[in-house]
């Protein structure tokens, strides 16, 4: 047999193979180790902290030293332009676009003005802008209790524990007072502290009310695993909530009302024991109850939250970018982002998947739309009773219906994404509503027959926003002429501090 020298000599052409095969060899296993060590910095620049934080770190800015893959990415919350067939980021005048939520709300702040919420950056600049956080001046202060900042910022929790030095309870002190006692303090949007922890990096709880719920309920939230928590720091702010006046004397105290259970009912029977109510209505004297956003509690009973997927998953799912996997912090609507989101776990093409969400949303609209018009009735033909000589114990049961039917309806709109969270329990919950305002009209047409009335109700004409504010009574050139003059005086102050 022939060496291998004598071959090269024979057919030089193989030298040649060998030769080029050899130089791509060793480019490819030189690239493969400068990948490896540029790995590896990225890997130290990304986690080796630039900042070392002492107590909660409030500024986002600073995090965005130590983080900055994340930090870039939750600055694109700035981005207002996406909105889906129902809803999203962009600016919508709710009360414009359904002039029947100002009867529903009246005598409710949410009557002068109720616009989809941005994203997290605008906090701040939202709630300041707001007509209902009122416009204070030296004889009229702000109705909106300082409680109201709780879910706005993370300097919440650094005050909390500020406060929690120099008193014995620094989160009742927080929970008094006015929304503008804090307002020179809380400056800093939405962000990194109000969920991780700054030595440990590891998802937190900052806000007490979830834990003190979870402990009347004999739960222990610190042994909740990791996925859990990718739920459960959502679940500080995404939530239905009530302020308790009687828990700590002058306090506004953030409470959730789950002692009972987490469904529409059992938040419901609580309210009822404790005769609880956010508002009179200014038409039918209704005790009413606000709902908040009932994240949380709609998502649990979806689909989703039983296959273990968190909030985290749909709403900040991973990306790899030089490299490196991380969680996006652009907290936005999964259908902005269905390649990253939704099509992770179904294969379906993303035409498919935002159509089938847009038809549960739509059928289940279409019963929301039913049941704010049967609400609407029952509240002016409920002033109409009133007007005409009705009693408290005539108009007990009526508006106790009333009560419960507007609190179904409000837990199922309130709600962000509850339609396709969990569209069967809403469906079954708007049901219901329908049911209720049935029965309160029902009564009150047997009441009006009692009472010798046999003339047709009137409905008012409430086809804008504008027309039904004026129905209920509100002076909009007043309140927006107050506001301007508080933002003139105040934003100022607090952009400077900001």
């Amino acid at each position: 047999m022939k060496s291998f020298s004598e071959q090269i000599k024979e057919k030089p052409w193989k030298g040649w193979i060998l030769f080029i095969g050899t130089v791509l060899f060793v480019f490819m296993l030189g690239l493969l180790a400068s990948l490896i060590i540029e790995r590896r910095s990225e890997a130290v620049f990304a986690y080796a902290p630039q900042n070392n934080f002492e107590g909660i770190e409030s500024d986002n800015s600073k995090w965005g030293k130590n983080f900055p893959r994340e930090y870039e990415s939750y600055l694109e919350t700035l981005d207002t332009s996406f909105r889906s067939k129902h809803n999203g980021s962009q600016t919508i005048d709710e009360l414009q676009d359904n002039p029947r939520l100002v009867v529903l709300w009246a005598g409710y702040a949410f009557s002068k003005d109720y616009k989809q919420g941005r994203g997290h950056y605008y906090a701040i600049d939202d709630i300041y802008n707001t007509l209902r956080t009122g416009a204070p001046n030296d004889s009229v202060k702000s109705p909106m209790p300082s409680t109201c900042w709780t879910c706005k910022s993370p300097d919440v929790p650094r005050m909390m524990q500020k406060l929690s030095k120099d008193s014995a309870n620094g989160i009742a002190e927080f929970y008094t007072g006015n929304w503008e006692r804090w307002g020179k303090e809380v400056v800093n949007p939405i962000g990194c502290a109000d969920c991780h922890d700054a030595k440990t990096m590891q998802l937190t709880i900052t806000r007490p009310a979830l834990i003190e719920a979870f402990e009347r309920q004999g739960k222990d939230i610190t042994k909740a695993t990791h996925q859990e928590m990718r739920s459960l720091v959502c679940a500080q702010c995404h939530v239905e909530y009530y302020f308790d006046k009687h828990k700590h004397k002058d306090a506004n105290y953030l409470t959730f009302p789950w002692d009972k259970g987490m469904t529409v009912e059992a938040a419901e029977a609580y309210y009822d024991s404790i005769s609880f109510s956010d508002w009179t209505h200014s038409l039918s004297k209704t005790p009413m109850i606000k709902a908040q956003h009932p994240d949380y509690e709609t998502f649990l009973l979806g689909t989703h939250a039983k296959r273990g997927v968190s909030c985290a998953d749909c709403h900040m799912p991973y990306k790899s970018q030089g490299g490196v996997k991380f969680t996006d912090h652009h907290i936005q609507s999964p259908l902005n982002n269905v390649a990253n989101s939704c099509q992770v776990c179904h294969r379906e093409d993303a035409k498919m998947l935002m159509t089938d969400v847009y038809e549960r949303q739509d059928k289940i609209k279409e019963n929301v739309t039913i049941l704010e018009d049967l609400l609407v009735k029952a509240h002016v033909e409920a002033k109409y009773a009133w007007d005409k000589g009705a009693t408290e114990e005539q108009m007990k049961e009526i508006l106790q219906d009333i009560r419960h039917a507007q609190w179904r309806w409000d837990y199922s709109v309130a709600a962000h994404g509850a339609s396709f969270h969990a569209s069967v329990e809403i469906s079954r919950i708007v049901a219901s509503g329908i049911n209720l305002a049935h029965e309160a009209r029902l009564k009150l047409s047997k009441l009006h027959g009692k009472m010798g009335i046999d003339e047709t109700i009137a409905m008012p004409d409430i086809s804008t926003k504008e027309k039904a504010q004026a129905y209920v009574g509100l002076n909009m050139d007043k309140l927006r002429s107050d506001k301007n003059e508080f933002l003139q005086k105040t934003v100022p102050q607090w952009k400077a501090k900001n």
